[in-house]
């Protein structure tokens, strides 16, 4: 199985945790090579590059994805808009099109460059996870773990294992990969703190509202184009 692996802080315990469930030294190889943006990770998934990946989830409406996913229920300091002229990150498929659907213009900043801007200038943004809280009442879903058959059975096991028992991030991870971000060990773990992986109820049903919005958002700027034309 190749597996594609976003490199961002968020995912951080789940690295540990893969580094550990996949014993093929092949399979290892495969998932370090295969580390980018959400974005790039999106485009190979879906020409059947990897096997497996946590993909954006505006993009995982249209595949059969586990209940694995990157979840914020309120503010979660890795998604931000800075009031302004409209330009979208990217790095980012699901955060260009929050942002579209909270009607909120500026530039998008996700992952970890999102990350030293807020610890740096906490008010100098909008933090889109929030903005969603507090319109719709529910938490975000940024992204799921997805698999093409025949391996979705075996991304289902590898859940259940990590939801039974979720690593914790040894504290010299934890420094190693403040320092190289730039930001201090306090600030990594508090920020680990506000996301969660497993998608429930509530998750779902956020889920399936933003992905109604996101429609209806398409549909509205479909009809306002043709009336210009």
């Amino acid at each position: 199985m190749i597996f594609g692996k976003i490199e961002y802080l968020n995912l951080l315990p789940f690295h540990i945790f893969l580094k550990r469930y996949l014993r093929n030294s092949s399979e290892k190889k495969a998932w370090t090579l295969r580390g980018s943006v959400p974005s790039r990770i999106n485009r190979i998934f879906e020409a059947k590059r990897v096997d497996a990946a946590v993909i954006s989830s505006i993009k995982s409406r249209h595949y059969r994805c586990s209940d694995f996913g990157i979840v914020a229920d309120g503010e979660v300091q890795s998604v931000l808009l800075i009031p302004g002229e409209s330009k979208s990150d990217i790095e980012s498929d699901t955060s260009n099109q929050l942002a579209n659907v909270l009607q909120l213009k500026g530039e998008i900043l996700i992952g970890d460059k999102a990350l030293r801007f807020w610890v740096k200038d906490p008010n100098g943004a909008i933090d889109l996870a929030s903005a969603w809280k507090e319109k719709e009442g529910l938490p975000f879903v940024f992204a799921r773990l997805c698999a093409h058959p025949p391996y979705r059975d075996r991304i289902g096991k590898m859940t259940k294992t990590f939801f039974k028992s979720p690593p914790k991030v040894p504290y010299r991870i934890l420094r190693s990969e403040a320092q190289k971000h730039g930001i201090t060990t306090k600030q990594l773990q508090e920020y680990l703190d506000k996301i969660y992986y497993r998608l429930k109820w509530r998750e779902k049903k956020a889920l399936k509202r933003f992905f109604l919005l996101s429609r209806l958002k398409q549909k509205n700027n479909t009809f306002e184009k043709c009336k210009k034309t």
